[in-house]
């Protein structure tokens, strides 16, 4: 929590000046109840319409003060809040895109969304309430009980003995509910998860008639957050009530003794009535005050969460110096004794993976789900750090590269597709902000989706739907190999993105990458792709099992002619 306050900073002076308001408001509130006794005493019971009109004019022009004070008093404490969330928010976002993708996978999607907008919420409305609140309801108790035993010592001492127990009461009452509302907000991001998951996957679920199955999951997840904010809440709404019950009696006791001391000439009416005064705010702070701390409960266990992501140690690999001496040709690609594993996991990814990619040739990497094909792929841009050897690039260390630099020259094309809120352009010119209009048309038209963007109601200006809904799968992969093209990159990266093509549409992109001077991967599960291949890597459990053209594995690898002999049966039965 400490951490996160320290973006109050920049504030600091509206804060001040929000926190000097507030005592305005407080000092008007503890001066009323004196002028209040003033009017009755010196007033009423003298029948003094004069003292009457006199103090309570002054009542009113403190109270006019008061009033502006609390409206400029909001507007800053609003300012304050809204900009400090502003600015954790974005500090969020920026540590979450320079983080490690280690350290990225340690959180679940929807914890960081629910981080970023729940938790975040939760300190804006505690740094609300404590410039508007939250320092002047514990004041206005201590104010009161100093002012209850200025006006008559016998009678404010009752309100001395109570008050500090309660408080003690609230304060043990924040501790425990710290503790239940962390519990809340973990049950809320197992919630959020779920319900993503369903809302994304909306169309398979009603395909294969998992509604009720799914229903009944989020139910399962959605009565356990009910559940913890129940006892939570419970906590707040047994203690709070037995607060003010003992108030009230303290205000009755007062009542009580107060009419023998004014009986006994020990005390006046307007002292009676000062204090009563003081006791019902003190009563009103409580209220304050328990609600106060329910939020500084919430408050502190996001703050927590806010401070993990914030703090999370590993940022992206440190980067090299190195540039590129051009910009143009194919690059070279070389995994030298390449180990990597995934942090929490025993069983390397990749082992001891060697191999050498010639400038401007096309390898295609073949092997079964879990043979490390993926993330031999996401070695290349440095999203992951080898454990083991070396990932080179025109026989330099990716590490020796400037990051930035080295990802320029990487068209890469993930398994999963990610289409932006946008047009079809807008979506294209993600790969590369300044190409031309005529680039994009050329980068549309090598990845064979042109003529499919031309038949769209509004062409390369057609919105495509949330994650390309009002696309086929194919369609989405086209488009993704185009934004990749666009970049003209020196090294492209095609990670099974042509799975969803049929046969003649893969080829014509394939005959249409021959004209880019790029050095191509791409992971297939198609013979018929990889014998287009200059050579075939063949993967299995994280090694390279064997390397060669198609006519060279056919003659020494057992598992590739099993490979190949599984295809053409599955397309002769077919």
């Amino acid at each position: 929590m400490r951490h996160v306050l320290t973006y109050l900073k920049p504030y600091r002076a509206a804060a001040a000046a929000a926190l000097l308001l507030m005592l305005v408001e407080l000092v008007v509130e503890l001066w009323h109840p004196l002028l209040m006794a003033r009017v009755i005493n010196e007033g009423i019971l003298q029948r003094d319409s004069t003292a009457v009109l006199q103090i309570g004019g002054v009542m009113a022009g403190i109270a006019l003060i008061g009033f502006v004070s609390g409206i400029i008093n909001s507007y800053l404490a609003a300012h304050v809040s809204q900009n400090m969330g502003f600015d954790i928010r974005k500090a969020m976002f920026i540590r979450v895109q320079r983080m490690s993708y280690a350290v990225y996978n340690r959180f679940a999607e929807s914890s960081l969304i629910t981080r970023m907008t729940g938790d975040v919420t939760q300190i804006q409305n505690v740094v609300f309430m404590g410039l508007r609140i939250m320092m002047r309801a514990p004041l206005l108790m201590i104010g009161g009980l100093v002012m209850a035993l200025s006006v008559n010592l016998r009678l404010g001492l009752i309100l001395v003995v109570v008050t500090p127990v309660l408080f003690g009461l609230l304060i043990w009452m924040m501790n425990k509910s710290f503790k239940l509302f962390r519990l809340v907000q973990d049950r809320l991001d197992k919630t959020n998860g779920i319900l993503r998951e369903n809302l994304l996957g909306m169309r398979l679920i009603r395909t294969l008639v998992r509604s009720s199955y799914e229903t009944a999951r989020f139910t399962e997840v959605s009565d356990d957050l009910r559940h913890q904010t129940s006892r939570a809440l419970r906590l707040i709404e047994l203690v709070v009530p037995v607060m003010l019950l003992v108030m009230n009696l303290s205000i009755l006791l007062i009542l009580w003794l107060g009419s023998f001391e004014v009986a006994a000439g020990g005390a006046n009416v307007g002292e009676i009535v000062a204090i009563i005064n003081y006791a019902t705010r003190i009563t009103g702070a409580f209220s304050v005050v328990s609600f106060i701390m329910s939020g500084l409960s919430r408050a502190r266990a996001s703050g927590g969460r806010i401070a993990e992501v914030l703090k999370a140690d590993g940022d992206e690999p440190v980067s090299g110096n190195r540039e590129s001496a051009s910009t143009t040709g194919a690059a070279e690609i070389e995994f030298d004794g390449v180990t990597f594993r995934y942090p929490g996991l025993s069983a390397p990814a990749l082992h001891q993976v060697s191999f050498r990619i010639k400038p401007g040739s096309m390898a295609a990497i073949l092997g079964a789900t879990g043979s490390g094909k993926s993330t031999m792929f996401q070695m290349l841009p440095r999203l992951y750090e080898p454990e083991a050897g070396a990932v080179r690039l025109d026989g330099t260390d990716l590490r020796e590269w400037r990051t930035e630099e080295l990802r320029n020259q990487i068209g890469y094309v993930p398994q999963e597709v990610m289409l932006v809120s946008g047009t079809v352009r807008e979506n294209l010119l993600w790969g590369r902000q300044d190409a031309a209009a005529e680039e994009v048309v050329q980068a549309a038209q090598d990845a064979q989706i042109h003529e499919t963007i031309m038949r769209l109601p509004d062409q390369y200006d057609t919105v495509i739907g949330q994650k390309g809904v009002n696309l086929s799968g194919g369609q989405k992969q086209r488009l993704s190999v185009a934004r990749a093209l666009l970049r003209k990159p020196r090294a492209l990266l095609l990670d099974d993105s042509t799975s969803a093509l049929d046969v003649r549409t893969e080829a014509k992109l394939l005959e249409a990458l021959k004209s880019y001077t790029c050095t191509i991967m791409i992971v297939t599960q198609k013979i018929s792709t990889a014998i287009k291949a200059d050579t075939i890597i063949l993967m299995e459990d994280g090694r390279v099992q064997d390397q060669g053209s198609h006519q060279e594995l056919m003659e020494r690898s057992a598992l590739y002619r099993s490979i190949v002999s599984s295809q053409q049966e599955e397309a002769s039965h077919g």
